[in-house]
């Protein structure tokens, strides 16, 4: 396993050297809003309605005192446009009420935002705080099925094997790494097996 781990780790830094978030946000909030949207949600179509959404409500106050219509007429290109409207308006009501505008880092905190679940706030502290996690989300799933680093459907449980196969100090990058490798190469339709490294220790390219 070890020298697996290594040639997935070598080949991702050749390839994805720097690999990063791609949603945009300037504030701690608006990421937990952005990440909150990219639920069932592309995170370029994220990209197209949040610079909108922040310009017309640039505060924690004016998003609290947003007309729910005009918001949800803003983020309506995005899925659950009607659920994650009302989101919106109750994160910054919970951000104002009870954490004094400033985003929490303890994830049982995060977690009573709406529209917050553990992968939401572990991106939110890998991301913001700089606090190790492993987010999975589809494409970490995707990856790490197929490179045979979990047997699980899980995510949690992904997360948990994720954890215990890589160095913590590594996580944060490797997240990222899974992500744009899963999104722009390992994809779920024609993936890109023709020029890839990994080909030998996949069970996708092992198939018949």
């Amino acid at each position: 396993m070890d020298n697996k781990i290594k040639i997935i780790e070598d080949y991702f830094n050749e390839l994805l050297p720097d690999a990063k978030c791609e949603l945009i946000y300037n504030k701690d909030y608006e990421f937990l809003i952005a990440v909150m949207l990219s639920a069932q949600c592309t995170d370029k179509k994220v990209n197209s309605v949040t610079p909108i959404l922040f310009i017309k409500y640039p505060t924690i106050d004016s998003l609290k005192n947003a007309n729910i219509n005009d918001i949800e007429n803003i983020i309506k290109p995005l899925g659950l446009f009607k659920n994650k409207a009302k989101n919106i308006i109750k994160i910054a009501n919970l951000l104002a009420d009870e954490f004094n505008n400033i985003l929490p880092s303890n994830k049982e905190d995060l977690i009573k935002f709406p529209g917050v679940g553990n992968k939401t706030a572990n991106v939110v502290r890998a991301e913001i705080f700089k606090i190790p996690e492993f987010p999975v989300d589809t494409h970490v799933k995707r990856v790490s099925l197929r490179l045979d680093l979990t047997k699980s459907e899980d995510v949690d449980t992904i997360e948990k094997d994720l954890k215990r196969i890589f160095k913590k100090e590594n996580w944060i990058k490797l997240h990222h790494q899974f992500i744009h490798f899963g999104r722009y190469y390992c994809k779920a339709i024609n993936p890109s097996c023709k020029n890839c490294k990994l080909t030998k220790i996949c069970k996708y390219n092992a198939k018949p």
